[in-house]
């Protein structure tokens, strides 16, 4: 029973202004890579959903949007009720037919490849992938630099993908192809849009 009650409990208090909230830092957070946003506990999810990346969800996703999931979440029938209820999504088992991913195990994620690019016409139709990370204040920093950024921004989410910087580099190189990333921390988001430069911080 208490399954049941989560897919309908947890979504925003105030539908409007809360989403209006999230796209505001959301918005940001893409014209300004590696700043983090806070954006507090405005939802409450099933685990393995967490509050922001559920926020992010909430804000994104309708019925038109095609999203992926990864094991922890896709295999949660909590979670993915309350996806469906509250945002209306379409489930893709194709990570290269997806408008959004959510990744909750980021070790065990697909490469970027693995995912929609876009084409040379329409850059657009690419997958934005949205990662649950613990926080902002891990031990590999990254320097970034780019549009957006003022000289250049260092930035540690406390999780990774494999070989990111490897990955990115390639992802960046597709160019106006390519995935953008949003990370959905504990209490706050960043994002990192294809256009980033990002190397390891040097020692």
């Amino acid at each position: 029973m208490r399954a049941a009650t989560q897919v309908f409990e947890g979504g925003f208090t105030d539908t409007v202004l809360n989403s209006q909230e999230v796209f505001r830092a959301l918005m940001d957070a893409m014209a300004n890579p590696g700043r983090v946003i806070s954006v507090g506990d405005l939802t409450a999810a099933p685990s393995p959903l967490s509050s922001v990346a559920a926020s992010i969800a909430a804000t994104l996703f309708d019925h038109d949007a095609t999203v992926w999931c990864d094991k922890p979440i896709k295999t949660s029938e909590a979670v993915i009720g309350w996806l469906k209820f509250h945002t209306g999504l379409e489930l893709t088992g194709d990570p290269s037919n997806a408008d959004f991913a959510l990744i909750s195990d980021i070790e065990s994620m697909p490469s970027f490849d693995a995912f929609a690019k876009g084409t040379s016409e329409y850059p657009d139709r690419s997958t934005t992938i949205i990662l649950q990370v613990s926080g902002f204040d891990g031990q590999q920093e990254l320097t970034l630099e780019g549009p957006g950024i003022k000289d250049s921004q260092t930035f540690a989410p406390s999780q990774l993908p494999r070989l990111f910087v490897e990955q990115w580099v390639g992802n960046r190189d597709a160019f106006p192809r390519g995935v953008d990333l949003i990370f959905a921390g504990g209490d706050a988001l960043a994002a990192l849009p294809r256009t980033t430069r990002i190397s390891k911080k040097e020692a």
